[in-house]
């Protein structure tokens, strides 16, 4: 076969241009540190190169949004151990009204002092986070979420949770709305709500009471009446103070034999009616509930029982405020005083257990922030890894590659200019 010298030619320069392309890409790769620098390289490493490097975005992406929820809930716990504080200021001040030897003038002190206090919570309640949107107000952020009214404060915000995605397959709220902190709390031992009814005489003073039988609660409303009368015909005879309980659902009274509510009577019953010895501190038990009430009841003083409602925090101090500005004057004064106190010390519980139950929330919520973050690095070192293992070079086979090729393109570049002399050209 005849070789044309512009046949040599071709061939002496296009293999000397792969080589020359050869040993740059090796040189790349070496500069780079990097195998695939194309996806024509290795179409499969490149794919999954690809998918790697979408995953670790997405996880990266992931830790940023696990660090502003981090904050925001950082900066919720923040508040809501302020309201702790103050509620638990609000249960203190409760006791020190209660002392005996307090008079009037100075439960208004201590009344003005939970003035400022309420308004403190009012400003927590209301509060902003670092980009000046509101924290309680759910989905309303640009509107103040409370509103003061003369029951205490108003609610203007939703039920929203705002959901930040911080995980593959999680997203966490960021946010507790201002009715479940502040609102939705339960009056009483949080399942049924004692009171003196406000025209009372005498000095009873009634306890909060207790759920003793859960299955054998009934929901409904009932006013334990009190009587106190001669023991015989003669007004000068000794005086015994006895009750009935009436059930105003059904109208009944309890049977003080079986405590069932099976007698119906008309108002006022009579002598052979269904009336119960009192007692001062002994217990009252009927329809699963249990209660008591001490101190001297007079003819006609009430006292109430009903299922628990919610009342907000506001209401709550309110409450305690008129509570602390009545004038106890008496023995009738100081059972109103104290029957107040101790209603709105088991309000104020209740309201201490609810924002502890929303801090413990947050907590969890912070914690599992935490464990997702360890879970995050964890799988950014996995990401990082596997792509190394598809991306980067051998070194010590880059370099031998690459002087391999270096010689072997100095070998061609020798021989095809020894090649090129071979021509008649040169000896004529």
């Amino acid at each position: 076969m005849r070789i044309s010298t512009n046949m040599m030619y071709e061939i002496g320069s296009r293999k000397i241009g792969d080589l020359q392309h050869g040993l740059v890409k090796t040189q790349q790769q070496l500069s780079t540190q990097k195998r695939v620098l194309t996806p024509a390289d290795d179409p499969v490493a490149a794919a999954s190169i690809l998918g790697i490097t979408q995953s670790l975005s997405m996880n990266e992406q992931f830790a940023v949004n696990r660090q502003n929820a981090k904050n925001y809930l950082s900066q919720e716990e923040s508040i809501l151990q302020s309201v702790t504080s103050l509620l638990q200021d609000a249960k203190t001040l409760v006791v020190n009204a209660g002392n005996g030897a307090m008079e009037d003038s100075q439960r208004k002190f201590l009344s003005a002092e939970l003035r400022g206090r309420v308004d403190e919570l009012l400003g927590l309640a209301n509060s902003r986070d670092g980009a000046g949107n509101f924290m309680f107000g759910g989905f309303q952020i640009s509107s103040q979420p409370f509103s003061a009214i003369p029951t205490g404060a108003q609610y203007n915000g939703d039920q929203g949770q705002r959901m930040l995605q911080i995980g593959a397959s999680r997203h966490i709220a960021l946010n507790d709305t201002g009715s479940s902190v502040f609102e939705n709390i339960k009056t009483g031992n949080g399942r049924t709500l004692t009171a003196a009814v406000a025209t009372n005489t005498g000095g009873g003073i009634v306890s909060a009471g207790a759920v003793v039988d859960p299955a054998a609660l009934t929901g409904h409303n009932y006013t334990i009446e009190f009587s106190v009368d001669p023991v015989g015909a003669d007004p000068l005879d000794p005086l015994v103070t006895t009750y009935t309980v009436r059930d105003e659902v059904t109208g009944f009274y309890m049977n003080p034999a079986t405590k069932a509510f099976d007698v119906a009577a008309p108002i006022p019953l009579p002598p052979a009616g269904p009336r119960i010895p009192y007692v001062s501190g002994q217990s009252i038990t009927f329809d699963g509930v249990q209660l008591d009430i001490k101190g001297a009841p007079a003819t006609g003083d009430k006292f109430t029982l009903e299922s628990s409602e919610n009342q907000s925090i506001f209401e709550t101090l309110n409450t305690l405020i008129q509570t602390l500005e009545m004038n106890a004057v008496g023995a009738a004064g100081q059972a109103k005083l104290t029957n107040g106190l101790n209603a709105a010390n088991n309000n104020i519980d209740n309201a201490l257990a609810n924002v502890l139950s929303v801090r413990a929330s947050v907590g969890t919520r912070l914690k599992e922030i935490d464990v997702l973050d360890s879970t995050g690095d964890d799988l950014n070192v996995q990401y990082t890894e596997a792509m190394r293992a598809l991306e980067e070079i051998d070194l010590a086979e880059a370099i031998s590659n690459f002087t391999q090729q270096q010689i072997t393109l100095e070998a061609a570049q020798k021989s095809f200019l020894q090649i090129s002399r071979l021509s008649l050209f040169n000896y004529i």
